[in-house]
C-alpha cells in the first residue's frame, strides 16, 4: 500500500515555500512553527497541550515506526496546529501499536505534511528564530492573502483553552498526601508520578482561587506545565501572590515555573527557537551535577531579575545559561523549566518529586 501522494505546501512567514505531501487531514492551518528533536515520544509530543497553537517540526527523519495507542498520550486531544516530519512509518511494528500514526491525526483532526527536508527545515528556524507559518493542501492556494494570515497569526488565550472545566479527583493506593494540580495543561506523567508515590491527586482549572485551595486543605501544590506567553496570564499570577500566603509547599514545572516567577517580581522573555527535546543539558547548581533533561517551551525567566529576597536560580542551561529553575527562600517553594516526569525522555531529574515529597512532609512535622 503506498502512502497519499497528495501534494500539501508549507508557507512561511519569510515567503519561503516548501512542497511535501499529505498526512492526517486535508485544508489549511496557520501556526507558529517549532522543532522539537526528540527520537522518541512522538505521541507524548502530539497529545502536549503546550504546543496548543504551533506546527511542529520533528528532527528525526523517521516517525511513527511503533504506531499509537491509547495510554502513553499526555492528554486526551492533540492540541497543536500542524506536523511536520521527514518521514512517517505506515507499517509500524509494536506489540502494543492500536493504529497509525496518520489514522491518528485524520481522527484528531490535524493537518500534516511528510517528505519535505526537515534538516533544512530545522536550520532556517534556528537561524531566523521561531516564525509563522501554515500548511496547506489547497493546490489553488493564493500565496498572498495566505501570507497575511500567517503574519497576523498569534497564539492566544492558550491557558484558557487547555485546561480542565471543572476539578477531577484522582486517588493513590496509599492515600498518605493530597496535592492540587493546576491544571495549565498539564501532562498526564505529572499526575502519574504524584500518584505512584502516595498522593491524592485534585486537578483544578487553572482559574481555581486561593480560597478554593485553602478550602480543599491540601498537603501540597503542583503548578503543571502549559503553552503560551506566561505574562499574558495576569489573573493567574495575582492568584499565585494570594496562593502563596497560604504556606502550602509548592512545586512547578516549565509554564508553572515561569508564572510563579513573575509572581515573585521577576520577568520572562521570548527565546530565539525554544528548547524543546529530550537532550537538554541542565546543571543543578546545588548539586554541582549536570543532568539531560526533557524541555518543551518557548520562554525563560530572566535570571537577573528575581529579587534576591525572594530565592535565587538554582538550574541553569549549559549551552544557553538560561534559568531553568529557581529554590525561594521565603516560602516553601521551588520550580524548574524541565521535566523531571518526561516520558518519553530522560528521567534523571526525577527526583525532584521525591524532594517535593520530603518539603510536604517537613511541612507537617
Amino acid at each position: 500500500m503506498l502512502q497519499n501522494q497528495k501534494k500539501a505546501w508549507l508557507v512561511l512567514a519569510n515567503g519561503m515555500v516548501l512542497e511535501g505531501k499529505s498526512m492526517g487531514c486535508t485544508g489549511t492551518v496557520v501556526g507558529e512553527i517549532v522543532f522539537a528533536t526528540g527520537m522518541t515520544g512522538y505521541q507524548e509530543t502530539l497529545t502536549d497541550p503546550s504546543y496548543y497553537g504551533q506546527i511542529v517540526i520533528q528532527t528525526f527523519p523517521l516517525v511513527g515506526n511503533y504506531g499509537i495507542n491509547s495510554m502513553d498520550g499526555e492528554s486526551q486531544h492533540c492540541w497543536l496546529k500542524g506536523y511536520i516530519v521527514r518521514e512517517w512509518c505506515e507499517v509500524p511494528s509494536n506489540f502494543r501499536c492500536e493504529e497509525t500514526l496518520d489514522v491518528f491525526l485524520k481522527q484528531q483532526q490535524v493537518i500534516g505534511l511528510y517528505d519535505v527536508d526537515t534538516r533544512h527545515l530545522t536550520k532556517i528556524i534556528r537561524e531566523t528564530g521561531v516564525m509563522n507559518g501554515a500548511i496547506t493542501t489547497d493546490e489553488n492556494y493564493v500565496k498572498e492573502a495566505l501570507l497575511e494570515q500567517i503574519r497576523a497569526f498569534s497564539v492566544k488565550d492558550a491557558v484558557k483553552s487547555v485546561t480542565c472545566p471543572q476539578p477531577e479527583e484522582f486517588p493513590s493506593l496509599d492515600h498518605t498526601r493530597k496535592v492540587v494540580l493546576f491544571d495549565f495543561g498539564y501532562k498526564f506523567n505529572i499526575r502519574r508520578e504524584l500518584v505512584k508515590r502516595g498522593c491524592d491527586v485534585i486537578v483544578v482549572p487553572a482559574y481555581t482561587t486561593a480560597e478554593q485551595i485553602k478550602q480543599l486543605n491540601p498537603d501540597g501544590i503542583m503548578l503543571s506545565n502549559g503553552p503560551g506567553d506566561p505574562s499574558e496570564n495576569v489573573e493567574i499570577v495575582e492568584n499565585l501572590k494570594e496562593i502563596m500566603k497560604l504556606n502550602i509547599p509548592i512545586f512547578g514545572i516549565c509554564l508553572g515555573h515561569q508564572l510563579m516567577a513573575l509572581a515573585n517580581g521577576a520577568k520572562t522573555e521570548k527565546l530565539k527557537y525554544g528548547h524543546r527535546g529530550a537532550n537538554q543539558p541542565v546543571i543543578d547548581l546545588d548539586l554541582d551535577r549536570t543532568f539531560v533533561t526533557s524541555q518543551n517551551h518557548g520562554y525563560a525567566v530572566i535570571s537577573d531579575s528575581l529579587p534576591k529576597e525572594v530565592g535565587y536560580v538554582s538550574h541553569k542551561n549549559a549551552n544557553d545559561s538560561s534559568c531553568e529553575g529557581v529554590r525561594y527562600t521565603h516560602i516553601p517553594a521551588f520550580t524548574v523549566q524541565f521535566h523531571p516526569e518526561a516520558c518519553g525522555g530522560p528521567q534523571d531529574t526525577a527526583y525532584l518529586f521525591d524532594e517535593f515529597i520530603a518539603l510536604m512532609d517537613k511541612k507537617e512535622g
